[in-house]
């Protein structure tokens, strides 16, 4: 995964070099999980659009960009796993030359971004923003039913894996003795969790873990942090264990707020600590704080706004950070990972907390 990482930084300092003499360079970021059809669907609707554009130049050159990326969405029977980034357009220095060039990029960790951009140079920050060096944080939920392996990794919160086991409740099998059954329980316990230990070694090696917390209803995750399942550099890396009342997703976001003094300094925590702040001022209705568009858009053209929220699939987010740049406004782009994200998304995705 480093590797990878380490390749799409030096693609993306070459992409950044890139302009275009007109508005021929488009970016298109397509989320994990898109249906492919509808993908190749908005390609159809950007050709009948650019038809209608005035300047013969452009409109061929992009025109023959977008039949490019049509053909190359052929080639796949599927949006990859973790979505696809797709750049292309005219890189010729030569006014009225032409020179479509196409690049794909299967992103390193799945972008939940949905982005179609036309401008003389590609948009790049979003997967900036996937490779920037940051620390992740390790999540292990469990009790004797099942175990949840997660990873907060900058503002993203991402289940890698779900594991079932076959441990059978207490209540032993009919003409089963009870020292048979509880021997065989507990074999099939120790079984389970040290699959949970080793299937969290596997897939924690790809991050940058800086610490791991322990959660889940009942006494098992006490059992598996105290009678050393997790390999000796991984329960170094233990830094709490938590009760919740849940495991599975309800049991990983429960893990979250129940830990955030553990986690306090991560991105995910600390947006979401912004996103809090801002909803307790707007409820109170004292006037500090603005949203929508055409509310925000006014307070920062006149200088009035301290500190910008955009959610990260915002249409016009280039033109927001344009206004943030001429009026030395702070921006917070805002990611949809966790439910107040996804709030802020649901009353406009874009907001302001006012300098006075």
């Amino acid at each position: 995964m480093e590797t990878d990482k380490i390749k799409l930084s030096k693609l993306l300092r070459e992409l950044e070099k890139i302009r275009g003499r007109h508005t021929e360079l488009i970016s298109y970021y397509i989320p994990a999980g898109s249906d492919l059809k509808n993908v190749s669907e908005l390609i159809n609707q950007e050709q009948a659009l650019t038809r209608n554009v005035k300047n013969k130049t452009v409109r061929k050159n992009v025109l023959s960009a977008l039949e490019k990326i049509n053909q190359e969405l052929k080639l796949y029977k599927n949006i990859p796993e973790n979505g696809l980034v797709i750049f292309c357009g005219n890189v010729s220095k030569d006014e009225g030359k032409a020179d479509i060039k196409l690049w794909t990029i299967i992103p390193p960790e799945k972008i939940s971004i949905k982005l179609y951009w036309c401008d003389q140079k590609f948009e790049l920050k979003p997967l900036k923003e996937l490779i920037r060096e940051k620390n992740s944080y390790g999540i292990i939920c469990l009790d004797k039913s099942s175990a949840d392996i997660a990873v907060i990794s900058g503002k993203n919160v991402n289940i890698l894996k779900h594991l079932n086991s076959i441990v059978p409740g207490k209540t032993r099998a009919g003409g089963q003795s009870s020292v048979r059954f509880y021997r065989v329980r507990e074999n099939l316990l120790i079984a389970f969790l040290q699959k949970v230990a080793k299937t969290a070694e596997d897939l924690l090696k790809d991050f940058n873990i800086k610490g791991i917390i322990i959660s889940g209803p009942g006494p098992i995750k006490e059992n598996f942090y105290n009678e050393n399942y997790l390999p000796t550099d991984l329960k170094k890396k233990v830094i709490g264990v938590v009760d919740t009342s849940e495991t599975e997703e309800p049991g990983i976001r429960e893990t979250l707020e129940r830990g955030r003094d553990l986690i306090k300094e991560t991105e995910f925590i600390k947006e979401r600590d912004l996103l809090k702040d801002f909803f307790v001022r707007l409820s109170k209705g004292g006037g500090d704080v603005v949203y929508g568009e055409e509310d925000t858009i006014e307070v920062l053209s006149e200088g009035k706004a301290e500190l910008i929220l955009v959610s990260e699939d915002f249409k016009n987010l280039e033109k927001i950070e344009e206004l943030c740049e001429q009026t030395n406004t702070k921006l917070e782009v805002i990611s949809t990972s966790s439910q107040e994200g996804i709030e802020f998304k649901n009353i406009g995705g874009i907001g302001g907390i006012l300098r006075y």
